[in-house]
């Protein structure tokens, strides 16, 4: 949902009701409360006719929030809670969430790391709540990219990601103290043909495994050069 405010309580538009200070001009100033014509309430600081400095605003949905404004911006350090039950604690630029901030989803699932213009954006860290795995690495536009690790009860993924999947030369770690190393191939898969005649296709992820070796470092984008054992077959890979 939208967590723009739907106040239209300027001095121009003279709608809704105000109580609190006033500058000479006559201007909203200092702490006040406002009830929109629209059942939302600002209670906080006000600069000059707009929200500014510390308030909270509750929408008739239910939803809040609690924080910094800068002209009747969300902007600084605030905590927005969502009709749903989710919850966002952290930085906003400008009404956007940016910069480090936690946001707390319905199911319980967690992320904690960088955002930009409301999409997790940059280093960040999501917890699976149901399944207790969590993915650590790097986020562009909402999207798993570049550098990952995806962490298990008892192995872990790291490697590189496109789009939120594994593409291309990674390992699992395990935590019996030994690595499978390969790479993720994506694959087309032929469907029946269409009415038309036409013929349909979709993608799916193989796990190419290549050899097991005992703990080594991994650098992104680099393939290890560790001592080969034996070639694994594709059942022996856990692909979680």
């Amino acid at each position: 949902m939208s967590d723009v405010e739907s106040e239209f309580d300027d001095e121009h538009s003279k709608l809704g009701e105000y109580e609190g200070d006033r500058n000479e001009a006559g201007e909203r100033h200092g702490v006040g409360k406002a009830v929109l014509p629209n059942g939302d309430i600002y209670q906080g600081q006000y600069e000059n006719g707009k929200r500014h400095g510390q308030g909270t605003y509750r929408f008739k949905n239910g939803a809040k929030y609690v924080g910094d404004y800068y002209q009747s911006m969300k902007h600084g350090q605030g905590t927005f809670y969502y009709p749903d039950g989710s919850k966002y604690e952290g930085s906003w630029v400008k009404d956007l969430r940016q910069g480090h901030g936690v946001y707390t989803y319905l199911n319980g699932d967690k992320y904690d790391g960088e955002w930009l213009h409301h999409m997790r954006h940059g280093q960040g860290i999501y917890y699976h709540h149901e399944s207790g795995s969590q993915f650590k690495g790097t986020w562009v536009n909402g999207k798993m990219e570049s550098a990952g690790e995806y962490i298990h009860r008892n192995h872990r993924y790291k490697g590189n990601f496109t789009n939120n999947n594994p593409h291309g030369p990674g390992k699992y770690v395990f935590d019996i103290g030994c690595e499978q190393h390969g790479e993720f191939h994506q694959e087309e898969q032929d469907q029946a043909e269409g009415e038309w005649g036409e013929i349909s296709s979709t993608a799916f992820l193989k796990w190419i495994p290549r050899c097991i070796t005992g703990l080594t470092q991994w650098t992104p984008g680099k393939e290890t050069s560790a001592g080969r054992k034996e070639t694994a077959s594709a059942e022996e890979a856990v692909v979680n």
